[in-house]
């Protein structure tokens, strides 16, 4: 198969107020050249409809009908996140009819793990039909939904991608890769050469929204909150005991199946330490897991720039820890460029998810197309 220009698209749960977009030169199997990447942010109307809808989602919880605030905030984030693809294309030289497909993951409002006896749900705000017919390109969005009807978790989808960039290391089952977004999430290689990926627990969304509530900022950054804090061990030992830690993969989570809460009562520096130690923590948990523990992680996402965060991993995990860049990859780059990858699996007609990283039953591509009109 031909490698094609590709323009990946993701917006996290940790709502840092960007748009992640990314050009990628790719067949879906193996990356021929990476493009121009860049992290263009929301405008304050954007961020604002967005945090409504997220919000509003934790007391809907799927009921029949829709709030009104997740039409507002589809429309304005699918607008807001076409500008960025034609801004990215043509800073990199391109036209539309250069760009084989855009992958847009859209946001996620609310995730519900599948159950015994019950498959699980997810809502990701985006308007594919709305950014083909803005961009005159084909757009794959809703890559989730298809997973979960089929009994799989839906997350990670990361794992397929992440194998590329390991095989075009040469990297063998001593190395994982872990992402830090709002929830983290490992990619290991099993026996046989098998890929499991799943949700190791929250990562930087509970000590970004306790920083948000002390009014300390949007996030707590190079990790100096959580520095001047002391971590609380009776606390911690007693959150790391909660069943979901020792439930075997594939699994998944909400961004907000572990919260803030969790820290209430402490100061603002101590419970900055103790969320960011919980999450270190929650890694090694995941680690223990493994049918071979690795020896070496290297971290993508926003919470690799957290130094305390990648020490506490280092030290409460008991692993190497190392930066994506510390492999010549872009670590803040990486999920935008994953879906870039998954829309040309999905036109190819290739896996995104397989029974070691969401649970499917078996191999399975996912996506829906939305042609661009000729």
């Amino acid at each position: 198969m031909a490698h094609e220009w590709a323009v990946g698209l993701m917006t996290g749960t940790v709502l840092d107020g960007n748009i992640d977009v990314a050009l990628l030169r790719t067949d879906g199997e193996t990356v021929a050249e990476f493009g121009p990447f860049r992290l263009a942010p929301y405008g304050e109307h954007e961020n604002r409809l967005i945090a409504d809808a997220l919000a509003t989602a934790q007391n809907w919880q799927f009921a029949d009908q829709d709030p009104e605030i997740f039409a507002q905030a589809e429309q304005a984030l699918t607008l807001a996140q076409a500008r960025a693809v034609e801004e990215l294309v043509a800073e990199a030289g391109l036209k539309p009819i250069d760009v084989a497909a855009v992958g847009f993951h859209g946001q996620t409002v609310l995730h519900r793990a599948p159950q015994a006896g019950r498959n699980g749900r997810t809502r990701q705000l985006g308007d594919g039909a709305l950014m083909a017919e803005r961009l005159g390109i084909t757009v794959v969005n809703d890559f989730r939904s298809a997973d979960m009807a089929a009994g799989g978790q839906g997350a990670p989808l990361s794992a397929v991608y992440h194998r590329a960039l390991m095989q075009s290391a040469g990297m063998g089952d001593d190395t994982a890769i872990l992402n830090l977004g709002g929830v983290g999430n490992v990619t290991a290689t099993g026996p046989n050469d098998t890929l499991i990926a799943f949700d190791t627990g929250p990562a930087n969304a509970p000590v970004n929204d306790w920083v948000k509530r002390h009014g300390l900022g949007e996030m707590d950054r190079d990790g100096q909150i959580a520095a001047s804090g002391v971590v609380d061990m009776d606390r911690l030992a007693a959150l790391l005991d909660h069943a979901w830690f020792s439930q075997p993969f594939p699994k998944s989570l909400d961004r907000n199946s572990f919260t803030a809460e969790m820290a209430e009562g402490l100061s603002a520096q101590d419970g900055a330490a103790l969320l960011t130690a919980f999450s270190a923590a929650a890694v090694g948990k995941g680690l223990d897991l493994l049918p071979r523990r690795p020896d070496r992680l290297i971290v993508c996402g926003g919470g690799r720039r957290n130094p305390s965060l990648m020490r506490a991993i280092g030290e409460r995990a008991d692993v190497k820890v190392e930066s994506a860049e510390d492999h010549g990859w872009r670590g803040d780059a990486i999920e935008a460029e994953c879906f870039a990858f998954l829309a040309m699996r999905r036109l190819h007609g290739l896996p995104i998810s397989i029974p070691g990283t969401t649970g499917v039953p078996s191999p399975m591509t996912g996506g829906v197309v939305h042609q661009a009109r000729q």
